[in-house]
């Protein structure tokens, strides 16, 4: 197997263990090092695909305990867990505020210029190459890669997947954006800034508070959402007493 995307290789190994049944659900695989001898790799290699499997909702890792195969029938038909918008938000922004950390000290002036290019788009001064959530998207990803890490890039990645391919995520990320897209451009500046300035600290405390934002507009958006239901809820009422007291007369 070649080093590249190595834990996917592993990954797809344990797979087919547990799609064939050697692994029902319930229950605890091999540990690493049986794992790592089995398939003649590393145990890194080995973690970084749990890693992955774990981000596809197929196992859970225990901490002190192992990993534990879980039910593919929670799973989305296109293989990715089903999560909430402030679900995913709250591990975005865990994992991609270590990711810009861990990215600012050895990122290249290549990545960042490319990151400034994916601004220009999402401002709008730049247009044709692609759409502003397309850039929005090529953003995050790119500092993802700039990691080195590939279980680092194929969590974020696939993060990603949920946010744009599960119909009720974007609908409610789409409604946030539209809001607050006044807010993009700087924020997405600032982390920029703070990459520049290979400073992990700022980089991890820019890319927070981008999200912190974000989880409030989710927020803001989900009162307005249920209150909204709260007077559909009540006007229907209305609607049928009034139709009452006409049919009682």
């Amino acid at each position: 197997m070649v080093e590249k995307r190595l834990y996917h290789t592993v990954a797809n190994k344990i797979l087919e263990l547990i799609d064939s049944g050697v692994f029902p659900p319930g229950s605890r695989l091999p540990g690493e090092r049986d794992l790592a001898t089995k398939f003649e790799v590393s145990r890194v290699a080995v973690r970084e695909a749990e890693i992955a499997l774990q981000a596809q909702g197929r196992i859970e890792i225990k901490v002190g305990s192992g990993a534990y195969v879980l039910d593919s029938g929670n799973l989305a038909l296109n293989g990715l867990p089903k999560v909430g918008p402030f679900e995913l938000t709250e591990a975005r922004a865990l994992f991609e505020a270590e990711s810009a950390a861990l990215a600012a000290p050895i990122i290249s002036d290549d990545a960042i210029a490319e990151l400034e290019n994916y601004i220009e788009i999402m401002s709008g001064r730049v247009v044709g190459e692609m759409t502003p959530d397309e850039a929005d998207s090529a953003f995050h990803n790119a500092i993802a890669r700039a990691t080195n890490n590939h279980a680092i890039m194929f969590v974020i990645e696939s993060m990603w997947k949920m946010r744009t391919e599960a119909a009720q995520l974007q609908t409610v990320y789409k409604s946030v954006c539209d809001r607050d897209s006044s807010h993009r451009e700087d924020e997405h500046q600032a982390i920029v800034e703070a990459l520049k300035r290979r400073n992990s600290s700022d980089a991890r405390s820019a890319m927070r508070a981008h999200f912190t934002r974000m989880i409030d507009a989710l927020l803001e958006a989900s009162e307005e959402q249920a209150y909204a239901e709260v007077k559909r809820q009540a006007a229907e009422s209305r609607s049928r007493y009034m139709l009452t007291k006409q049919l009682d007369r």
